[in-house]
């Protein structure tokens, strides 16, 4: 089992700094507005070898907000499934109420805790260090998670406090759960998980960091990444709303595939297609979550079916599954959709296999024609994946008429089962072999063509 280490503090203390400087990522938002992380967000830190999972929490104190006693559960949870608690204490002011309270719930959990002063880089200092040792607390660290000062002793400390696990792959699949705000995707991630791992909100912007949920299934080892949902108008927001974005964005780019949820009720909305459009600029496989379904009557079901944006050229060829997340239905068949779409999205096609494919559908129709020059296919083969990429070699590369293109992209599709998986055609001109080298006359032809010149010659006079 990989040891955890939980990260509690009151809110703008320095947390998430921390938890990004321990897992060498960018994976939570940092920010001078106090309060931004709310749910607990799992990253991994290897120490001299060992694998630990480090959970960052939400600010616990008296500070009064429309989450306060969620996130304090969601902290208090995670400080108890731990195995190490890090008391993390801002260094440049004096101990508050909040941190004294903090530190006797800690007590009462009897676990291993190490107190840990941070921002000793602020020039201004308090007596919060001697206030500690006043009260007993012999195990105290002093860092700066900003400029990475002490860091290395407190990863020491870790290392010579935790015992030494086995380190357990962490090659899971990443799912990347993105949508407007509330369609679901906290919802959906509790319930699939079966823990409250998120807080759930009515209010619209509950999630504003990029949350990863590890998780296991059928034996397999999954994380979802919650994400903030995507405004209209995120570029003109506030900076945090802005950042969320980015976040959401750079869940797709670290994501193996991505699970869009969209609100059944509301029904497909221009915003859902450009959220989809950012998505599928990444080339990352997509599947449509219709969310919320057990809110709509089977008349109003089959009109959002039949309505004109369902059938919108950017969603004709995903997969779309229809699923409840407050309700848990849907979920066996999203699930088993999600691993087949998975598996053929790292599927490495064989060249032979491609090449018949290709000879088929260029021999089902008349080939068009540039400049004059009909396009001739020559060859297929398999280029990558996360897009999924075909490289087609041909007598030209950049001028292949569109509407061709998007044959074969079909075509391709079709025949290998390629739903949702993003489909991209390379053409590459073939090289000419004889060029730049010179047409050498034999011995023959050279006798040839002397005889033609006299001859000519003589005609003329």
């Amino acid at each position: 089992m990989l040891n955890s280490i939980a990260i509690l503090g009151r809110p703008n203390v320095g947390k998430s700094s921390l938890f990004n400087k321990l897992t060498k990522s960018r994976n939570a938002i940092v920010s001078d507005f106090s309060g931004l992380t709310k749910d607990r967000n799992f990253g991994y830190s290897t120490i001299k070898g060992n694998q630990y999972l480090i959970v960052d929490t939400g600010g616990v104190g008296s500070e009064e907000t429309d989450f306060s006693e969620a996130i304090t559960e969601q902290a208090l949870i995670a400080a108890e499934d731990s195995n190490l608690i890090i008391l993390l204490i801002d260094g440049s002011q004096e101990l508050t109420n909040d941190d004294q309270n903090l530190l006797q719930i800690i007590r009462k959990f009897d676990k291993k805790f190490v107190v840990v002063l941070n921002k000793i880089d602020i020039k201004a200092r308090s007596n919060a260090k001697e206030d500690l040792l006043h009260q007993g607390i012999t195990d105290l660290l002093e860092i700066s998670a900003e400029h990475s000062r002490g860091i290395d002793d407190l990863q020491k400390y870790i290392a010579d406090n935790l015992p030494i696990t086995e380190r357990e792959s962490t090659n899971a699949t990443k799912i990347a759960v993105l949508g407007r705000p509330n369609a679901g995707k906290s919802t959906f991630i509790n319930r699939f998980t079966k823990q409250d791992r998120l807080i759930v909100s009515e209010i619209a912007g509950t999630t504003i960091d990029s949350i990863h949920v590890p998780f296991t299934f059928n034996d397999e080892d999954f994380i979802f990444i919650d994400t903030a949902g995507i405004r209209k108008k995120y570029k003109q927001s506030n900076a945090v709303e802005y950042f969320s974005y980015v976040r959401a964005m750079h869940a797709v780019d670290e994501a193996d595939i991505v699970l869009m949820l969209m609100d059944s009720v509301d029904g497909v909305v221009d915003q859902d297609l450009r959220i989809l459009s950012l998505i599928r600029e990444y080339g990352k496989p997509v599947i449509i979550g219709l969310n919320k379904v057990d809110q709509l009557s089977k008349d109003e079901l089959i009109k959002l079916i039949e309505s004109k944006k369902y059938h919108n050229s950017a969603m004709s060829d995903l997969l779309i599954v229809q699923m409840s997340a407050l309700k848990k239905t849907g979920f066996k068949k999203l699930f088993s959709t999600l691993g087949e779409v998975h598996k053929i999205a790292t599927t490495k096609f064989s060249t032979g296999k491609l090449n018949q494919l290709l000879k088929k559908f260029t021999m089902a129709t008349n080939a068009p024609s540039v400049a004059g020059r009909q396009i001739k296919m020559r060859y297929v083969h398999f280029g990558g994946i996360h897009p999924t990429k075909l490289v087609i070699h041909s007598n030209v590369s950049s001028k292949v008429p569109a509407n061709y293109k998007r044959y074969l992209i079909n075509s391709f599709r079709d025949a290998m089962s390629l739903q949702s998986i993003e489909l991209r055609l390379i053409f590459k001109k073939g090289d000419n072999p004889f060029e730049g080298k010179k047409n050498d006359l034999s011995a023959r032809q050279i006798k040839k063509k002397k005889r033609l010149v006299k001859h000519t010659k003589k005609l003329k006079k």
